[in-house]
């Protein structure tokens, strides 16, 4: 009986693999059927010729080459189907093999990048493989930072060499997110760069409880009660006026504004509207807050004084 049994191991450890089949070199992966770009890897597989079956990458002119195969074979700009076609026809043309049988898997694309950069939670760069969009490459990123502002920036090129242009489009995040339009949300087909820029700030100096920067998240939403209210209110004692500097060129000169800020504060003036950079100051009123000090000292040297009485007396 051990005799048996041996016999079955010996004969289930000798036994031969299963023979491969005659394609079974072709590559693994089958990605999506994309057009083949520049630096590529695809992986082709020749029916019954194994010499000719190998996984190549792509060169950078879009060429591939196949051993005994005297000519480059155009690889960018096709399908896997055509590449198929179109190696099946040149060993056919070179009288490699009678009637080949070709088949053309993608096991690696290199040729569509996406770079999502800035104010985004997780840089990255990835291919675009299958239907990508501008949501779901910031979604790759996960998500914006809380350092970003209300625009995105997509930077695609079109056309190669010499007329190769770059275009760049802006998207207000509040109507890509927000209001969902669908025609923001663009196709991404590789090759772009989806930046997201910081916020721009403004600076709130002075008499306030929390001087300080503050982001912009939208241009138009920024006024000079939003900014104390981002710096936690006013201290005691702030003057009549507050002031705000602004650039008033390229070239770094700055233009004062004065505002009525206990007019805006009592709601007798319009709120006024800030711009990115810019730096409001509210000045402290000295002589106010001397006089308060003053007053304080007298009220605390009387009732100082009262009690020293009351006390002798008794």
């Amino acid at each position: 009986m051990a005799a048996v049994c041996a016999g079955l191991c010996l004969g289930q450890q000798t036994r031969p693999n299963p023979a491969l089949g005659p394609m079974a070199d072709a590559g693994v992966a089958n990605l999506p059927g994309q057009t083949i770009g520049a630096n590529d890897l695809v992986a082709i597989s020749v029916y019954d010729a194994p010499e000719l079956t190998r996984s190549v990458r792509v060169s950078a002119e879009g060429y591939i080459r196949l051993p005994m195969v005297q000519r480059k074979i155009q690889a960018k700009g096709l399908l896997p189907s055509e590449l198929e076609a179109s190696i099946a026809a040149i060993l056919a043309e070179e009288g490699i093999l009678v009637k080949p049988v070709v088949m053309v898997t993608v096991a690696e694309y290199a040729s569509r990048p996406v770079s999502v950069v800035g104010a985004v939670k997780k840089p990255l760069t990835f291919q675009a493989m299958g239907r990508v969009t501008l949501l779901d490459a910031l979604a790759k990123a996960e998500g914006l930072s809380e350092l970003a502002g209300p625009e995105v920036l997509l930077i695609s090129y079109r056309g190669e060499g010499d007329g190769e242009k770059r275009l760049v489009q802006r998207i207000l995040v509040r109507d890509l997110i927000d209001e969902a339009k669908p025609e923001l949300n663009v196709l991404l087909k590789g090759g772009e760069e989806v930046r997201v820029p910081e916020a721009r700030k403004i600076y709130v100096s002075g008499n306030v409880k929390k001087p300080g920067a503050f982001a912009v998240k939208d241009d138009k939403q920024m006024t000079v009660l939003r900014a104390l209210a981002l710096s936690e209110g006013l201290n005691p004692f702030p003057q009549k006026y507050a002031y705000i500097y602004r650039k008033a060129d390229t070239e770094g000169g700055k233009v004062e504004i004065q505002v009525e800020l206990a007019k805006i504060i009592k709601r007798e003036a319009v709120d006024f509207a800030l711009e990115p950079e810019d730096t409001l100051y509210i000045p402290e009123d000295e002589a106010k807050r001397r006089l308060v000090m003053t007053t304080e000292k007298i009220i605390g040297f009387g009732a100082a004084t009262a009690s020293g009485v009351l006390i002798w007396r008794r």
